[in-house]
């Protein structure tokens, strides 16, 4: 849960075709392992391996049959982990995002998991990239978010028992 309130304000930046695109992220979940049976990681699968570890590593995967959704892997290595990034604010290349996403409003250019990866071009090709330090997908320093910006919640689309569901590790940044 720290990783994921602390992704809160950081820029993720895209290299796109030689196009800069970033945007400062706003909204966050956590997923631990073997203690959580909505992680990935719940069990241990060739899809799921990348979740543990070494910490920075990006986890790309399809949901649905038509969304891509970025990960950032959180916990030390051997341990599994990782925080969805949810949401940005569209910072630059905003242009190639409306492209991406026509007739929406800029606000809802990259508000959900799947449109964030549609926005950016993130696809499989980029699991595994390291995030700290990939030409083609980072997260950089961004911006500083108060405690009083941050909004907790139950993670979004949770399934199975009340304990699970219920788990505050949704983050949103509220800007004021």
């Amino acid at each position: 849960m720290v990783v994921a309130s602390a992704l809160l304000g950081q820029r993720l930046v895209r290299m796109l075709n030689g196009r800069r695109l970033s945007g400062l992220i706003c909204e966050t979940e956590a997923y631990g392992g073997a203690d959580d049976p909505a992680s990935h990681a719940y069990r241990r699968t060739p899809r799921s391996a990348i979740m543990f570890g070494p910490p920075g590593m990006a986890y790309v995967y399809f949901i649905y049959g038509m969304h891509h959704c970025l990960n950032a892997v959180t916990a030390c290595d051997g341990h599994p982990g990782a925080v969805l990034i949810r949401g940005i604010f569209p910072t630059e290349g905003i242009e190639i995002m409306r492209g991406q996403r026509p007739r929406v409003a800029d606000e809802r250019l990259a508000n959900g998991p799947g449109k964030l990866c549609q926005v950016l071009g993130i696809t499989l090709a980029l699991n595994g990239v390291d995030l700290t330090d990939n030409p083609e997908l980072v997260i950089t320093k961004g911006q500083a978010v108060t405690e009083q910006e941050i909004i907790t919640s139950p993670r979004i689309g949770v399934r199975g028992e009340e304990e699970t569901r219920t788990r505050p590790w949704r983050f949103v940044w509220q800007r004021s």
